[in-house]
């Protein structure tokens, strides 16, 4: 629809005038009717020292005559409906390229635009046209969308023209085939006269014809070589020739001119010519990429001839249009940096890179890094949770647009965040609709989590609401989108892991606390959570630009006769091996290394990665999938994007692969993948927005 808009951006009335507003071309578009406001182009004229303003009009709308307008004017000024106006003269020449001008003249104490908007008003230099796309579809009428209409337009033409070729095919095979009769007389035209000499009646003469057989070596000589190969073709090689019935008719209906050597020359040559017409209609016949060659041959001409410039402006009106309608649904690559500074641009901006790249500069100011990075549709909901726990609402094509190397708007500009408490974003959840059973899991640095339903964020407010309630010292790092039976993976900063049910954590209201999702060990921090996807794997990075895949394994069904808890202090029985952690070693060898086990929520989890000085602590998770691409984003600005099969695929207990060279002191801050993002889905790149 966006592109047919482009190309058709409205009706074009021959008086041209404005139309105002998009949204009844939308819906005549969109639905097969509409209503649109056309508006005569005016202007207003500011009068010099002494001179009273005036209202110049250059084109009235459709069917609305200068003579009509000028006595309705007249009428609302004699029955003061409308003030103001001290006269009105028709100045209109089509001589002098102005087919309409009038000039409405005002008093001094008159506001010309007061005067205008009340013209709209009353008279009709504005007025209301219906659209209705009717048409006429098997022999019934119905509203189509203009890409329906289109379509049906030009299943028509193709109708039209095939019907057409047809009939021409069948009047030129008939013509043929008289004409290839008359060549048969002509080649033996000795034999021919005989019979029709010797004939009692035109009867008995059509009969005798008919069994007249011509040798094919007569027919060659009469008619030449190249002529006869024709024929040959078209009859088939044999050895004599004989007339049908049809052929005889024609034949003995020759007059005697006809059988000069000049006029057999023109039977041969129009023969030929229709020969060629014929393999030409047929060919058209046999595909339909032919037909559709001649309707774009057929409008091309057509274009040329009468096509002009569009006379009848269409303008963008608040008041009548909804923006969202008018722009393009793609991907754009959102950043919001450390300081606060928020940016959108398109994704190409981004070239891919080979694993261990360089990266190019994403133009942060001194001192600035970007902590928030990922890929959005434009007219997705942006659900912006900050560490305190608030949430805002932002449409991503609300977000000012910006080349790769400027710092963006800051973000106070755009969200209304808390200066006095420090807020800062920390997650972005994109939605493009609110709907149920669906639900927001949040993860905090102290390893709580705490799932509400999406629908209780659907209440749009200026000023955001709560997200979840902290406690002291705590903040929000992450929240996700997730579905029943999803499960959830969280990871700290020193390595560890745990993969539990979302339905381990009930569902509460937006301002609660939440419960324990994994037990921290001393000074250690939750960095991330994801959802697990069975198909996909895990991805790791950490501090020093060292990174690793490894898979999550199948979702774990839950045994039989297993009650689910919600029991903040609950800790896991020593006793279940569902839950059992290994507090050794493991080797890639070891097959429970190379998955995420399921365990309960509250557990200490598993080792994901071996934290040591060479790769550094973790720095954020992600799922992916073979085929990914990600963004690497360091602290002082490098942005690398990288191909996710470049990094290999090992178990959880290991340290990991190089992934991005640092410069000097450089440190990794986040990773985002590459991917379209998923309207009620929690996989993150299942089902595009």
């Amino acid at each position: 629809m966006q592109e047919l808009i482009e190309i058709i951006p409205g009706p074009d009335f021959p008086t041209g005038g404005q139309i105002m507003g998009r949204q009844g071309i939308l819906d005549a578009y969109a639905r097969g009717a509409g209503r649109i406001t056309l508006r005569a182009r005016a202007e207003v004229t500011e009068g010099g020292k002494g001179k009273s303003a005036s209202i110049l009009i250059r084109e009235v709308p459709f069917q609305v005559t200068r003579n009509a307008l000028t006595e309705e004017i007249s009428e609302l000024v004699k029955n003061e409906r409308i003030e103001g106006i001290k006269g009105i003269r028709d100045e209109s020449s089509a001589r002098n390229g102005e087919p309409v001008r009038l000039v409405i003249e005002l008093t001094n104490k008159a506001d010309p635009h007061l005067v205008l908007n009340q013209l709209y008003q009353f008279s009709k230099l504005q007025k209301t046209v219906s659209i209705i796309m009717l048409a006429l579809v098997d022999g019934r009428p119905r509203e189509l969308t203009l890409k329906e209409m289109l379509q049906k337009f030009l299943d028509h033409r193709v109708v039209v023209i095939k019907r057409r070729t047809e009939f021409l095919l069948r009047e030129a095979k008939r013509r043929g085939h008289v004409l290839e009769g008359q060549l048969i007389a002509i080649a033996d035209i000795e034999n021919v006269i005989k019979i029709c000499r010797t004939s009692p009646n035109r009867t008995e003469a059509k009969v005798r014809l008919q069994g007249l057989a011509v040798p094919a070596s007569l027919m060659e000589r009469a008619l030449g070589a190249a002529a006869f190969g024709a024929l040959q073709r078209e009859l088939g090689a044999l050895a004599e020739y004989s007339m049908t019935e049809q052929q005889a008719e024609a034949v003995v209906r020759l007059q005697l001119g006809q059988l000069a050597a000049l006029e057999s020359d023109e039977i041969l040559k129009e023969y030929i010519t229709l020969r060629d017409l014929i393999r030409g209609y047929e060919t058209l016949l046999s595909d339909d990429a032919n037909v559709h060659r001649i309707i774009r041959d057929d409008l091309e001409k057509m274009a040329a001839k009468y096509g002009d410039d569009r006379k009848t402006e269409v303008t963008g009106d608040s008041g009548d249009v909804e923006m969202e309608d008018l722009i393009e649904d793609e991907p754009n690559v959102v950043t919001i940096s450390h300081e606060g500074f928020i940016k959108r641009m398109p994704l190409t901006d981004y070239r891919v890179q080979n694993r261990g790249g360089k990266g190019v500069q994403g133009g942060l100011r001194d001192n600035d890094f970007v902590e928030h990075f990922f890929v959005a549709s434009t007219k997705a909901y942006l659900l912006c949770f900050a560490n305190t726990g608030r949430m805002y609402w932002l449409k991503v094509y609300r977000i000012p647009t910006a080349s790769r190397t400027s710092p963006g708007r800051s973000i106070a500009n755009v969200l209304s965040l808390n200066a006095e408490a420090a807020e800062k974003i920390t997650s972005i959840v994109p939605v493009r609709e609110f709907v149920e059973n669906q639900y927001l899991m949040m993860a905090t640095r102290q390893g709580i989590v705490k799932k509400t339903e999406l629908m209780a964020y659907s209440n749009v407010r200026a000023g955001g609401v709560i997200g979840l309630t902290l406690d002291e010292g705590d903040e929000l790092i992450d929240v996700a989108l997730t579905k029943p039976g999803d499960e959830i993976v969280l990871s700290t900063r020193k390595g560890m892991a745990i993969r539990f049910r979302e339905s381990n954590a009930r569902a509460m209201g937006r301002t609660a606390r939440g419960v324990k999702g994994i037990k921290l060990g001393k000074d250690d921090a939750l960095v991330g959570m994801v959802v697990a996807d069975p198909e996909g794997l895990l991805l790791t990075v950490c501090e020093n630009g060292y990174g690793k895949r490894t898979p999550f394994g199948v979702n774990t069904a839950m045994p039989e006769g297993e009650v689910e808890g919600d029991d903040d202090s609950a800790a896991p029985e020593a006793s279940d091996p569902d839950i059992e952690i290994a507090e050794g070693d493991e080797s890639e060898s070891d097959p429970s290394s190379m998955r995420y086990r399921l365990q309960r929520r509250s557990g200490k989890g598993v080792k994901d990665v071996k934290v040591t000085a060479k790769n550094g602590p973790v720095i954020a998770i992600t799922s992916v999938r073979n085929g990914d691409e990600i963004m690497l984003i360091t602290k002082d600005g490098m942005v690398t994007r990288s191909k996710v099969d470049d990094i290999r695929i090992v178990g959880r207990n290991t340290q990991g692969v190089k992934v991005m060279n640092l410069n000097g002191e450089d440190k990794l801050v986040t990773v985002a993948k590459v991917a379209q993002e998923t309207v009620g889905d929690a996989t993150n790149g299942e089902r595009p927005v």
